[in-house]
């Protein structure tokens, strides 16, 4: 079987190809659904080549094992066929018509997921710029089976590597689809999943959050489900979500805070476990539709109009099971210490003795900022009647000094991580790394949560003897004037 490596490789050149023609956020687009055509045409094309030595070519229970297959790609529809015409004029909508047929096929699953237009002159320019590019690109899938990777865990790799190459290509538009792969790890670790959880991200972006959680679980007894606002995005994370064998995620089209789609028949469905990175101090977010949400998630306060981050984790805190669900949030250090009606919603929660921990990251790990960004934990164990409601006291940690330094972007370290999931889980006091605070420490400091308050980090001084000091400057003074007159001696022994 080939290597993660040279898949990874291998993948990332066939995608980056034929780039140049559109920008890295909309190219990506276009490659992760051509990597998903060829797989689900490979898959295809194997399990029908097993059913039919198993069963013979004329058989009549041939074609009920084929209703059953996994994905059904109608013969005219499969990566093989379309490459056959892959000089043809027409070539983009020859795949949005294999593409189409695909969906209409698997409708149960695959239903809108072909979104990108082949065949767009706006995106991809004119006829013959548009087949060169859709050519490339073909041809270059065309040379990686994917057979045996699509049956193991590789080739879900390979698509989270692609995924965090497009990433560092897109610049600040990465953040619309992809959490960096190292503060995945170190969310999903805090976020303590276990089996039979519900796992929720509602702003689940391309999904590689919720994979890395589940993956955190240590089997598949789980469930998956997210919702993402770009359709684009939306796509990719059910993608995804297939090619990491996980064929019963729920992922939904909208925009959580305007529309929550994740319902059961009593209102917001919740959860076990709710993490997010949602976009930070998003600005126009609906604050002035959302006064009388029917879902009564904004009754701590309304978050102020021009920063969504207070709406995203009220949302995220009551869709989290009562005396039980666990939310895991990325934030902006902003959410630590704004005043006004942020800072109302901050008291109440605290109050509520459901803030478990503040972790302060590092600056730089993110494509789409510099800032120095921080991680909530809720557990909402902590309620009465809860497993930890004795629990009284919030952890401090001051992560921010501790990251590998790259060219274009930070990262957290296993070593890292592991000692910041330590500290959490343990909830260990390390001098100058973490505190346990107190609810009447918190409330002395007007419920500001800025971690220097908590965590004091501050190096002194080595002392400094000045007058040690001025003695070897006087000696060193006078051996300076002892070599001065050696050498003087020697210029005019030289008759210089």
């Amino acid at each position: 079987m080939i290597s993660q490596e040279k898949l990874n490789t291998t993948l990332w050149d066939a995608a980056n190809s034929s780039r140049g023609i559109v920008d890295a956020s909309i190219f990506k687009d276009y490659a992760l659904t051509m990597l998903f055509f060829k797989y689900i045409s490979d898959m295809h094309k194997v399990e029908l080549a097993q059913l039919i030595e198993k069963y013979g070519k004329d058989n009549p229970r041939l074609e009920i094992k084929k209703n059953n297959m996994r994905f059904k790609i109608p013969e005219d529809a499969s990566f093989d066929k379309v490459l056959e015409q892959i000089s043809a004029d027409n070539l983009g909508e020859i795949i949005n018509k294999a593409l189409h047929a695909i969906e209409e096929a698997n409708e149960e699953h695959l239903k809108d997921i072909f979104t990108v237009d082949f065949n767009s002159q706006s995106i991809l320019g004119q006829a013959d710029q548009r087949n060169q590019m859709l050519s490339n690109l073909l041809r270059d899938f065309a040379s990686i089976d994917l057979t045996e990777a699509g049956k193991s865990d590789i080739l879900g790799k390979s698509y989270m590597y692609l995924l965090k190459q497009f990433a560092s290509d897109a610049g600040k538009k990465a953040g619309e689809f992809f959490t960096p792969e190292t503060v995945s790890k170190l969310l999903a670790k805090l976020a303590m999943p276990k089996k039979g959880d519900r796992i929720c991200d509602p702003t689940c972006g391309s999904g590689s959050l919720l994979i890395q959680v589940a993956e955190e679980v240590g089997s598949d007894d789980y469930a998956i489900y997210g919702q993402e606002k770009v359709g684009s995005t939306y796509n990719l994370a059910r993608m995804n979500m297939f090619i990491h064998n996980i064929n019963d995620a729920e992922i939904f089209w909208g925009d959580t805070l305007n529309n929550p789609l994740i319902r059961d028949e009593k209102g917001l469905q919740k959860f076990e476990i709710v993490v997010a990175n949602p976009p930070f101090s998003l600005d126009k977010w609906g604050a002035e539709n959302l006064e009388s949400d029917e879902f009564h998630r904004f009754h701590r306060g309304m978050p102020p109009k021009s920063k969504g981050d207070y709406a995203f984790i009220s949302h995220m805190v009551e869709v989290a099971k009562e005396r039980e669900g666990r939310v895991a949030v990325i934030v902006p250090h902003g959410v630590l210490f704004r005043g006004a009606s942020e800072a109302a919603i901050r008291k109440s929660l605290i109050e509520e003795n459901i803030l478990d921990a503040v972790i302060g990251l590092p600056s730089g790990l993110f494509q789409t900022t510099g800032i120095p960004v921080a991680i909530l934990i809720f557990d909402k164990s902590r309620q009465l009647g809860g497993a930890n409601e004795n629990r009284k006291d919030i952890l401090f940690i001051d992560a921010s000094k501790e990251y590998i330094q790259n060219k274009t972007q930070n990262e957290l370290s296993s070593e890292i991580i592991d000692k910041i999931y330590t500290t959490y889980k343990e909830r260990k006091e390390i001098e100058k790394y973490s505190h346990k605070a107190s609810y009447e420490e918190v409330k002395e400091n007007d419920y500001n949560l800025n971690i220097p308050r908590y965590v004091d980090t501050f190096e002194e001084e080595e002392q400094v003897d000045m007058k040690e000091i001025a003695s070897k400057i006087e000696s060193l003074e006078k051996e300076l004037e002892t070599v001065k007159k050696a050498m003087q001696e020697h210029l005019k022994n030289l008759g210089l």
